[in-house]
């Protein structure tokens, strides 16, 4: 087939294109089910903007939403919250109910206090305002702006520093008659840091993003790339083992496996070709990583051996058993 020519303009509206299709999976499921649980129904089984409360109607409880960087956790809970039928105007709830944020690193306990603040619109205040103050400043506005839902993204670096004084901050937001439902979201390290408070763990339930595998999401990743294919007007890749080499490289993620890809098509349409194939997810993958070439997992016949995550030039060690024999 001939060389098809596309301008940067075109290329670029493409990319973004195919950056703001979402594909829904049995994490949103997940995420839904241990949402929707902390919601009051009315007697019809429909769904409340106000939290269940717990321990004699004095506290709510939360979530924890943990996966490594590229997992799609964050646009997991943006999704499921933006199309939420009882906290998302867009989705036929009175008002958003909602707060998404997420922090600059390192976040103290008062730069979170001021960042709900700034969200909510409130005026900007003194720097010299004591950090409990701007707290429950922050309860007030969030509960005078209607808001049910705070949820705080890459979570794990607001205990950077003051963990003690946010771990309180956040089991305080969770009590009293203007109490929030709290979800925190973050890498799996998050889960073991608000262990460190029993109280504050109590309060939450925990979902692990699963990573996906070759086995149960291969097919669902080969049509998603035959589904970008031809909104780039491509034809979809032949190689039998390009789903699993793509898992691989992206660290088994699910978001990272679809920006890789995306990634690979904008290459392929830089390059004027007609049908994906792996040399372009070689040739992207190795503009990111910065790989040589038998470190690249698209190209290596001993692909599975190679740790993308490694120093430059290390392959995996084999794995030996107790009494000294490779594996």
């Amino acid at each position: 087939m001939n060389a098809m020519t596309r301008t940067p303009a075109e290329i670029s509206a493409t990319t973004e294109t195919l950056r703001s299709i979402y594909f829904r999976t049995e994490r949103d499921q997940m995420f839904r089910e241990h949402l929707d649980r902390l919601l009051q129904r009315d007697e019809e089984g429909n769904l409340l903007p106000q939290a269940v409360r717990h321990s004699g109607n004095a506290e709510t409880r939360g979530v924890i939403v943990t996966g490594g960087p590229g997992s799609g956790k964050s646009t997991v809970i943006r999704r499921n919250l933006a199309n939420h039928p009882a906290l998302s105007a867009a989705a036929g709830a009175d008002q958003d109910h909602y707060l998404f944020l997420n922090f600059p690193s390192p976040a103290t306990f008062k730069s979170v206090g001021f960042e709900v603040l700034r969200a909510t619109g409130y005026p900007e205040i003194s720097s010299r305002r004591e950090a409990w103050s701007i707290w429950s400043l922050c309860r007030y506005r969030m509960f005078d702006q209607g808001i049910k839902v705070l949820c705080l993204d890459e979570a794990h670096d607001l205990f950077c520093n003051d963990r003690r004084l946010i771990l309180r901050g956040l089991k305080s937001l969770m009590q009293g008659d203007d109490a929030l439902i709290v979800i925190l979201a973050g890498t799996d390290e998050l889960r073991d840091l608000i262990r460190t408070d029993p109280q504050v763990q109590r309060r939450f339930s925990t979902l692990a993003l699963p990573s996906v595998t070759p086995a149960l999401n291969g097919p669902d990743i080969a049509s998603v790339i035959a589904h970008y294919c031809g909104k780039a007007g491509l034809e979809p890749p032949t190689e039998a083992d390009l789903v699993d080499r793509l898992m691989h490289a992206s660290r088994y993620r699910f978001g990272r496996t679809l920006e890789t890809a995306i990634k690979a098509i904008e290459w392929a349409m830089k390059h004027g070709a007609t049908r994906l194939n792996v040399q372009h997810f070689a040739e992207a993958w190795a503009f990111d990583e910065g790989c040589p070439l038998e470190r690249n997992v698209f190209l290596s016949p001993n692909w599975g051996a190679i740790d993308p995550d490694q120093p430059s030039g290390l392959i995996a060690p084999t794995r030996k058993t107790r009494k000294g024999k490779a594996q």
